[in-house]
């Protein structure tokens, strides 16, 4: 109840620009001031905490301190209170219709200087309680100061160049904010609408928010606790909350730091990765909270794009309060969040990886897809990624996962190279002709069955000093095997025909025909000879193209085998039959390329080959 004649004010030019901004052309997403009012109350709830501490008297101190908000469709309003510190006249003043608080005179600085026309402003200036006005006709402010000797006020405004204030008895402690809103804004005066903006931003503020009687605000910020306090069953309901799953996780970080900037953070790992179903790619879903105010629910650059699948929640003090997710302008301060979030997480694996490696191989087994983007993909945290790696190799049982690091450690001496094979499965690559030149030497070789692995190595090129290299590449050399027993090759001048007579035979097939240092079971292999489009690219190449498209004709370098009985036998019918052993020549060399992944057409083939039986 009023107890004096209102008395009005005219506003600052700056908030009369301000205000004009706001209105017209500030935020693009109008819900954002639910978010900015709420955080304005849990701010005052929190100084009057501290008020409690230190002040002997404060005005109206059984009430709770908690946060209320009421809607009302039928009269298109929505009321926010809080029971904090309150404001007197002359605070109210100072703080609603001048610059000295505000921030308005270096928010409109900034903005005439950059052209800057975002909510993001609003939260590096903290002048966010004018957000109202984009949707209000008017604003009513009902304030009473925790100094129990001042008056209760009311203050008023359309959002025009004006304001009024007035004595108002009957004020509980704290503000209560009544905005009546514009009909194209009736919106949110819908109890539904309210809900789902208050979780979506404010779910996790400190104090009790309560929307029509109802607690929103269920859920703890477990980020902010200390780790030793929290019981396990805790921090799965609140991975379950935030992933929106009913899967447990499978591998948890919690941990703060104050330096270089104040951050507690949360991130979870879970236990299935829907990508490796081939499902939709993943979104960034590690949410960015400032004082427990959502930032942004995804943000796209809080961490690389190859961690992905982390779920959870980043808090940091250090940045500007309420900065919205549509202009996240500050670069380096997220770019120094992605560092620390990134290089704490790294550690985490590595730790798994020595400590617990049964949990890292199934951590693996999901999302090592991610680790090999990375390590691809990040040059800041190759080196790291790359250790994290695992493998299948020629040396250990199909269940078993090595690192590159177990490989160097295991390597013959004088070797320089880390051989890898890339293949649909383990029997592929053991059946091909490109292992058992090393299985006779005793090199081990890794195997790769993603697609994406020679991608990764082509990244990688070395590793420990050591260079990668593929096992089917033709930069392969091999120190000379032992011949088995009764077995003669070919003479060496014998061998140089046959390879000369291939080469002739197969023409722009081939690019080169050699003796090969790697066979031993096998009579030939073929290696792609376009150094600028190995044999996993073109396959890639060709899986993109459009049907109809010509495929580039391939032209390899050709290895044959002088132990073998089929190369043996081929020289001998070179000069007999000619026409059978073009025949077997060219078969050859198709197997090969099938055993490269490099045969094209396999039509031509099987007409051979029916020739090829109809002569036996």
């Amino acid at each position: 109840m009023s107890t004096t004649a209102p008395q009005k004010f005219e506003f600052q030019t700056e908030i009369k620009q301000l205000l004009d901004i706001v209105v017209h052309s500030l935020y693009t997403e109008k819900e954002i001031f639910v978010r900015e009012l709420v955080s304005n109350a849990s701010d005052a709830l929190e100084k009057l905490r501290h008020l409690q501490v230190v002040e002997k008297e404060i005005f109206d101190d059984r009430l709770d301190l908690e946060i209320n908000i009421t809607t009302d469709d039928k009269a298109k309003t929505i009321t926010i209170q809080d029971f904090g510190v309150g404001m007197t006249q002359a605070e109210l003043v100072e703080n609603l219709g001048t610059i000295a608080h505000s921030g308005s005179k270096a928010f409109l600085k900034t903005l005439s200087e950059t052209g800057q026309k975002n909510a993001s402003l609003i939260g590096q200036f903290g002048v966010g309680f004018y957000s109202a006005f984009m949707v209000a006709k008017s604003v009513k402010v009902y304030s009473h100061s925790w100094r129990a000797a001042e008056a209760g006020h009311l203050w008023t405004c359309d959002g025009s160049g004006t304001y009024e204030i007035e004595e108002c008895d009957g004020q509980r402690r704290g503000c209560k904010i009544i905005i009546e809103l514009k009909d194209e804004c009736a919106e949110f005066s819908q109890e539904w609408r309210i809900t789902e903006i208050l979780r979506r931003y404010s779910a996790f503020v400190g104090f009790p928010l309560n929307l029509n009687g109802k607690r929103i605000n269920t859920v703890q910020a477990l980020w902010l606790r200390n780790k030793n306090e929290i019981k396990e069953e805790e921090y799965t309901e609140f991975f379950k909350f935030q992933a929106h799953t009913t899967d447990e996780p499978h591998l948890r970080l919690h941990f703060s730091a104050d330096a270089p900037l104040a951050i507690n953070a949360l991130l979870f790992v879970p236990k299935e990765n829907p990508e490796r179903f081939g499902l939709m790619r993943t979104e960034p879903a590690v949410a960015l909270y400032c004082r427990k105010v959502l930032i942004d629910a995804r943000p796209k650059d809080l961490l690389p794009e190859w961690l992905r699948f982390l779920k959870g929640v980043v808090d940091s003090e250090d940045l500007p309060l309420n900065i919205s997710r549509e202009t996240m302008q500050d670069k380096a301060l997220v770019d120094k969040l992605n560092k620390v979030i990134t290089k704490r997480f790294l550690k985490q694996l590595e730790d798994e990886a020595r400590n617990r490696p049964d949990v890292y191989k199934i951590f693996f087994q999901q999302f090592g897809l991610y680790l090999k983007e990375g390590a691809a993909l990040d040059y800041m945290h190759k080196d790291q990624l790359t250790k994290l790696l695992r493998f299948q190799s020629s040396l250990t049982a199909q269940d078993e996962l090595i690192s590159l690091t177990d490989y160097v450690g295991r390597m013959k001496e004088g070797q320089k190279e880390i051989y890898y094979l890339v293949g649909t499965n383990r029997e592929a690559l053991e059946s091909g002709p490109y292992v058992e030149g090393f299985k006779a030497r005793g090199l081990e070789v890794l195997f790769c069955y993603e697609a994406v692995d020679a991608y990764v190595f082509d990244h990688v090129r070395e590793f420990e000093g050591k260079k990668v290299l593929a096992a089917d590449s033709a930069e392969v050399k091999l120190d000379p095997a032992p011949t088995p027993p009764g077995s003669e090759p070919l003479s060496e001048p014998e061998t140089k025909e046959l390879a000369q007579w291939l080469k002739e035979t197969l023409g722009e097939r081939v690019a080169d025909v050699k003796s090969s240092d790697r066979l031993v079971d096998s009579p030939a292999l073929a290696t792609n000879a376009d150094k600028m489009m190995p044999a996993h690219l073109r396959r890639m190449m060709k899986a993109m193209k459009k049907d109809g498209e010509a495929d580039e004709p391939v032209r390899v370098n050709f290895e044959i085998n002088p132990r073998h009985c089929i190369i043996q036998r081929l020289a001998a019918i070179r000069t007999t039959t000619p026409d059978r052993a073009r025949l077997v020549a060219e078969q050859l060399l198709d197997n090969a390329l099938i055993a490269a992944g490099l045969l094209d057409d396999p039509s031509k083939m099987v007409a051979r080959l029916n020739k090829l039986l109809e002569s036996v």
